[in-house]
């Protein structure tokens, strides 16, 4: 009788578009979801972080697996816009996932994508860890990848409606465990204290400091 066929995986090229089950931990930069009895660690932008349910509820995310050469890492986001782009900056030379990430969590797409359309380096600039030459690499190989016109995205502001801001960085604190009208008023005197309209992941420090 002949021996049984040895199936081979070749996880390198599996493919994960989404996850869907249960979250069991997450951090400002990791989110753990329980899927068929395994726990998958999931880096995260501080986009997706605000937006992720509480504790023991159901989460989904659109995900990209980063495989290189000493690590295999997988990257979750809550728009799947915000994966497409993510793995967009990733072919940039120099521009590495930790990067990418960042520029998703502080931007939104819209205004990333308009910012590169008109040659704003400031606007980059504006995100942690990006500084000019990194900025500058972004909008030259980025006008080439990035398919719209200027004329073809929406007018955004930088910062977005305040309320909305204040409402995220809540729901981040909850998450973090701090009982909501606790975070509600540390947002508030957060915001009251800052002059100038502070990103997420400032406000959110900022209100971390002051608890």
């Amino acid at each position: 009788m002949a021996a049984p066929a040895i199936l081979k995986l070749d996880f390198v090229n599996v493919m994960y578009d989404y996850l869907k089950g249960r979250l069991v931990s997450v951090t400002l930069e990791k989110a753990v979801i329980e899927v068929g009895g395994i726990g998958y660690a999931v880096c995260i932008p501080f986009s997706t972080f605000s937006k992720l349910p509480k504790q023991g509820e159901e989460a989904f995310l659109y995900t990209s697996l980063m495989v290189r050469e000493d690590s295999q890492k997988l990257y979750g986001f809550w728009k799947r816009g915000d994966r497409d782009l993510f793995e967009l900056l990733d072919s940039v030379s120099g521009i590495g996932p930790k990067t990418a990430l960042a520029l998703i969590g502080h931007m939104e797409r819209d205004l990333f994508e308009l910012s590169i359309a008109q040659g704003d380096l400031s606007a980059l600039c504006k995100v942690p860890g990006i500084g000019k030459k990194t900025a500058e690499r972004l909008l030259i190989e980025m006008k080439d990848k990035l398919k719209r016109s200027p004329l073809d995205l929406p007018l955004v502001s930088g910062s977005g409606p305040q309320d909305t801001l204040a409402a995220d960085a809540v729901s981040a604190l909850i998450h973090l465990g701090y009982p909501a009208p606790h975070a509600q008023k540390a947002v508030q005197r957060a915001l009251e204290a800052n002059q100038q309209k502070p990103n997420l992941a400032d406000l959110i420090t900022a209100t971390l400091r002051a608890l």
